[in-house]
C-alpha cells in the first residue's frame, strides 16, 4: 500500500476474523523448490511452517507467533507457470463468485475445490488478466495478524488503467471506491464498507511487458533496507530500490523464483511487538 490508508490491523494474539466478501483473507504462492523457498523467507521473516491441507499437495503453512500469514505450494514439475504472490478475496459462496465472475468477463481457472476441512477455493483472472483467488473459509479463517512483521500488510493491482477494470471488481464483490484525486494519478482504493481493503493502480505504459497486469502484496518489516540487502544475499533481486511513499518506506524485491512483492514499514505501524 503506497497510497492508501493503512487498513485496520489486529492483536497478534487474536484469532483470525471471517472476513467479509470482497476482503482479501489470505495470499500463497506456488513455486518449484518448495524447500529452497521455504528457506528464503524463513531467513527473511522469520516464518515457521506447518502442514497445510492434503488436497493442495506439498503445501505449508507460514506462522508468525503462531498464527497462519501465507501459505507455500508446490508447483508439479510438468507445469512451467509464472511464479507469483496471489492473494485470496473472501466468499461466501465459491460456486456463485465463479459463476459471477465468467458472467463478468473474467476468466476461473482453477476449481471452484476443496481444501480438505479448510475450505472452498477457486483461482481466476480479471478482464486484464491479473490473476487472484477466491476462498470460501470453513475452518481456515485465512491470515490471522496484521500490522507486525513477516504479515500481509496490502495488496494491490497494477494495471495498465483502472476504468475498466474496477468495473469487474465491482460487479462481482460488490466494492465502492474511492478515487485520488489527480490528472495523471490514475489510483482507487476499494472499500468494504467504510474500510479500505485493496486498491487499483493504472500504471500506464509503466506495467511490465513480461507480466503484464498483477497483484502486487506488501508484507510488513521492521526495516526494509536491512531486509531487502538481506533479500538480496539470500539470492532474491532488488527490482525498485527502497524509496519513501505516502504511508510507508517501500522497496519492491523478488524471490529466487522470481516472485514479486513488497517490503513495507508502515507509517502508522505501533511499536514492534515480541512474538
Amino acid at each position: 500500500m503506497t497510497e492508501a490508508q493503512q487498513p485496520q490491523t489486529t492483536g497478534l494474539r487474536d484469532r483470525a476474523p471471517r472476513r467479509s466478501p470482497g476482503e482479501p483473507c489470505w495470499v500463497s504462492l506456488m513455486v518449484h523448490d518448495i524447500a529452497g523457498i521455504q528457506h528464503f523467507y524463513e531467513s527473511l521473516f522469520g516464518w515457521e511452517f506447518a502442514p497445510g491441507p492434503e488436497q493442495l499437495g506439498p503445501y505449508v503453512r507460514a506462522l508468525v507467533g503462531g498464527h497462519d500469514v501465507a501459505g507455500i505450494g508446490q508447483l508439479p514439475p510438468d507445469r512451467h507457470l509464472p511464479v507469483a504472490w496471489t492473494p485470496y478475496l473472501a466468499t461466501e459462496d465459491t460456486n456463485r463468485t465463479a459463476e459471477t465472475i465468467r458472467l463478468c468477463g473474467g476468466t476461473v481457472g482453477v476449481g471452484p475445490l476443496d481444501a480438505g476441512e479448510a475450505g472452498r477455493l477457486a483461482l481466476a483472472s480479471d478482464t486484464a488478466g491479473a490473476v487472484f483467488g477466491i476462498w470460501q473459509p470453513a475452518e481456515g479463517l485465512g491470515t490471522a495478524v496484521s500490522g507486525v512483521a513477516g504479515a500481509p500488510a496490502w495488496n494491490e493491482l497494477l494495471t495498465r488503467e483502472t476504468e475498466s477494470v474496477v468495473k469487474f471488481y465491482q460487479a462481482v464483490f460488490g466494492y465502492e471506491v474511492e478515487a485520488e484525486v489527480s490528472a495523471d494519478f490514475d489510483y482507487l482504493t476499494l472499500h468494504v464498507g467504510s474500510r479500505p481493503v485493496a486498491s487499483l493502480h493504472g500504471v500506464g505504459q509503466s506495467l511490465p511487458r513480461d507480466r503484464g497486469a498483477h497483484w502486487m502484496t506488501f508484507f510488513e518489516v521492521d526495516e526494509p533496507d536491512e531486509a531487502a540487502a538481506l533479500a538480496a544475499d539470500l539470492g532474491g533481486q532488488i527490482l525498485q530500490p527502497p524509496r519513501d511513499a505516502a504511508h510507508g518506506r517501500v522497496v519492491t524485491i523478488a524471490d529466487p523464483e522470481g516472485a514479486a512483492f513488497t517490503l513495507i514499514r508502515s507509517a502508522h505501524r505501533r511499536p514492534r511487538t515480541a512474538l
